[in-house]
Order: C-alpha cells, then sequence, then structure tokens
C-alpha cells in the first residue's frame, strides 16, 4: 500500500488509519537523517508521511487519511467539522513548555487550560471526540498525547495531572487499542526524536 516513517504523530496516524480500516501495507522505515536517493525522488520535499496510493505517491497525512477515508468508507473513520478541531492546540502548547527554560513564563499553564478545555469536552461528549466511536480525530490526537506524555515525562518529569480525569482516560482508552500499540514509537525514540528540540 505505502512507505511511510512509523515514529512521527503524524505517520503513526496514518498507520493508525490503514490498521483500523484493515488495510494491507508495506512499511517502508526511512532515516530523515540520512534520506536515501529513492524517498528524495518520489518525494522531493523529504517529509514523512508519504503513501503510494493508485499508483500516486502522497505526502501529507491530513491528505493522506481523507483519500483514504474516501477510496475505503468502511468503517467509516471521519470526524465532523465541528469535531475535528477538538484539542487541536494541545500539542502546539505541549511544544512550547517543552522547549521552554524559563518555568515561569506561562507556557505550563497554557498546556494546562487546552487539556482542561479538552477533559470537559470529552467529559461531555466522549469517550472519543466522536462520541462513543473512535474516528479521525482521536487517531490524529492520539499520537499527539502519547508524545507529550513521553517527552514531558522525560524531560521535565511532568505527566497530565490527576485533575483532569477525562483526559487521562481517554489517553489510556486510546493507547490500549490493539492499533495503537502495533504502531506507536518507542520511548526511547520519542525521546531521541524531540532531544533537538530541548537542546536547540
Amino acid at each position: 500500500m505505502g512507505q511511510i516513517a512509523p515514529k512521527g504523530p503524524f505517520c503513526q496516524r496514518v498507520l493508525l488509519t490503514l490498521e483500523e480500516k484493515h488495510l494491507p501495507y508495506d512499511l517502508k522505515l526511512v532515516d530523515l537523517a540520512h534520506k536515501p536517493a529513492w524517498f528524495l525522488k518520489i518525494n522531493p520535499g523529504g517529509k514523512v508521511p508519504v503513501i503510494k496510493l493508485d499508483e500516486k505517491w502522497m505526502p501529507d497525512s491530513d491528505v493522506i487519511t481523507q483519500a483514504l477515508e474516501e477510496k475505503y468508507p468502511n468503517p467509516p473513520l471521519g470526524t465532523p467539522p465541528e469535531k475535528a478541531s477538538v484539542g487541536s492546540k494541545i500539542f502546539s502548547t505541549f511544544i512550547g513548555f517543552l522547549k521552554s527554560k524559563d518555568p515561569s513564563d506561562g507556557t505550563e499553564k497554557v498546556l494546562l487550560n487546552e487539556l482542561s478545555s479538552f477533559n470537559d469536552y470529552i467529559k461531555e461528549n466522549g469517550p472519543f471526540v466522536n462520541g462513543k466511536d473512535v474516528s479521525a480525530g482521536d487517531f490524529s490526537l492520539g499520537p499527539k498525547l502519547h508524545h507529550l506524555e513521553i517527552a514531558l515525562g522525560h524531560y521535565k518529569n511532568w505527566s497530565v495531572p490527576d485533575s483532569l480525569p477525562h483526559a487521562k482516560s481517554y489517553m489510556k482508552a486510546i493507547f490500549s487499542r490493539d492499533s495503537f500499540i502495533k504502531t506507536r514509537a518507542l520511548p526511547e525514540d520519542v525521546i531521541a526524536g524531540w532531544r533537538p528540540k530541548v537542546l536547540g
């Protein structure tokens, strides 16, 4: 089906979609520090994920997952537009906090505010972004939360507080899915992947 590198959250999003739709794929790992010539030939931008669908190479997890949904509509994984942005600011606020060298700069509070909003949303609308069934929104957000949990735990000795039980139960539900376990990045790869951002 396609060739992708599984360590980043955007690659895992594509892998989760393939797994949840029970589509076969041929996974190729790419060393992003030393991109091979064959990879740059098919994908001059050099970004991952990239997938070959209908004999055409396609980059960008948004484009890929939408194309997979259109070509393989069952099981349906689409997220309604009004729910598609749920939790969308968590990742950028996580990166801000992770990169922060000043504990009093407010980046932790900004992240906590986003997680609190997400916690409230899941409390009222969960257990998943689209209600009772998993959707593309979960496969976008789940890998990012996985990276958040590992990277902040390692670099800042920080975890999602117990005062956000619905966010924590959401993470547990997503992280325990067979498709997630099969496609997730190993903790050491997540830690290594974020090291340049922390040491910057």
